[in-house]
């Protein structure tokens, strides 16, 4: 793996500057709550090709060269799509949220998963938000997450239907070896509104918590298209 290129990043508390390097860059998947649902889920992409995990939840260990909070991605596949996801950064012992995508070559899934999320980069919102140091004091089931892709509506769900930070990061650590330092975690996503893919080229994505705070990132892609 490269040696990932430093992000800026800024507080939404303070609006200081974090710079963070992460060691590891691990893609949750399959990380909903509700297990009869994931399990449905994981039934609904095969039957379009998409193989199942081997583990549920499953963690997806990539570059974290791709990481980018970009305004501008290049993809080369011609069925890319992207989707709104809760980051968690772990950087010198402290958690930060942030907003993000788990950008995907469609097609390339179909036949490995792991590799059809390393060929896309994976967007990334500037703004983060500190969680506490019991991530179980953070309000995390209001957080309301939206995407939008051309303008029109992709997502809408809660946090509430996803696995809660120290469980994941629990998950993890028992599943992938030295992920106790710097890491990065995307933490799954939402079904979607429109019921299947769409390869759009403008995605907006947004996280509206219970006291008005708001995280958002937009992103265009560029590059091989099928639209």
């Amino acid at each position: 793996m490269t040696r990932a290129t430093p992000l800026r990043l800024r507080l939404s508390t303070t609006s200081a500057p974090l710079e963070i390097a992460p060691t590891r860059l691990i893609v949750a998947g399959y990380t909903g709550r509700d297990e009869e649902a994931v399990a449905a889920h994981i039934a609904e992409l095969a039957d379009i090709g998409v193989p199942p995990p081997p583990t549920v939840p499953a963690f997806y260990d990539l570059d974290p060269g791709l990481l980018t909070t970009e305004a501008v991605i290049s993809v080369d596949g011609t069925d890319t799509s992207g989707e709104v996801e809760p980051v968690i950064i772990r950087h010198g012992g402290r958690h930060y949220l942030a907003i993000g995508s788990d950008h995907t070559d469609r097609e390339l899934e179909k036949t490995d998963i792991s590799s059809s999320k390393a060929a896309c980069p994976k967007p990334l919102g500037e703004v983060v938000l500190p969680l506490p140091d019991d991530l179980a004091a953070f309000d995390w089931d209001s957080v309301v997450a939206v995407s939008e892709v051309d303008g029109e509506p992709y997502q809408r769900g809660t946090l509430a239907g996803l696995r809660p930070p120290a469980d994941l990061l629990e998950r993890l650590a028992a599943a992938l070896p030295d992920t106790d330092g710097d890491v990065v975690v995307f933490g799954g996503t939402f079904p979607l509104l429109t019921g299947h893919f769409v390869f759009g080229r403008h995605w907006r994505l947004e996280f509206q918590l219970a006291d008005g705070t708001s995280l958002s990132h937009a992103y265009e892609t560029t590059g091989r298209r099928s639209v």
